[in-house]
């Protein structure tokens, strides 16, 4: 159980820190080049949903979705709560001060990266019938081929 929990506080603190290095990116490069500015968030929430892919990847190999999706979703929430309101402190902003609609598209962004990350890594790994429940039925297939049939006697 320790080993789960600090796998999920390490992703968390991974994907908050693609945040603040993205934060710092912007501005100490690009302070006031709103289009850099925007390619550069394009790219942290690709790299946010390439970790999260690769993760989901090496998650669902090991244990059951029931299992990993749970602990998935807590460090989503907790990297988003982070990225929302301690990144734009980092940098000294204030998390509000673009108003209600950025906020809450910040959140969008972040949970529509994190969720595409999620989705693909699981789907890839479907697809390659490597997932734990495909591994699952492939063991019981193969037991229940190797058994040999029993003979009934009249």
């Amino acid at each position: 159980m320790d080993g789960r929990w600090r796998d999920v506080g390490v992703l968390a603190g991974a994907l908050f820190a693609v945040n603040v290095l993205a934060r710092l990116i912007i501005r100490f490069g690009f302070d006031g080049d709103d289009t850099a500015a925007d390619r550069v968030s394009l790219a942290m929430f690709a790299v946010i949903g390439l970790i999260l892919a690769v993760v989901a990847f090496r998650w669902a190999r090991r244990r059951p979705l029931a299992d990993w999706a749970a602990d998935m979703a807590l460090v989503v929430l907790v990297a988003m709560a982070l990225t929302v309101l301690v990144g734009p402190l980092l940098i000294a902003h204030n998390p509000f001060a673009g108003g209600a609609a950025t906020f809450f598209a910040q959140i969008w962004l972040y949970l529509l990266a994190a969720g595409a990350g999620v989705v693909v890594g699981y789907l890839v790994l479907t697809a390659l019938g490597r997932d734990y429940r495909s591994q699952q039925l492939k063991r019981y297939a193969e037991v229940k081929a190797a058994k040999p049939r029993r003979v009934v006697r009249r």
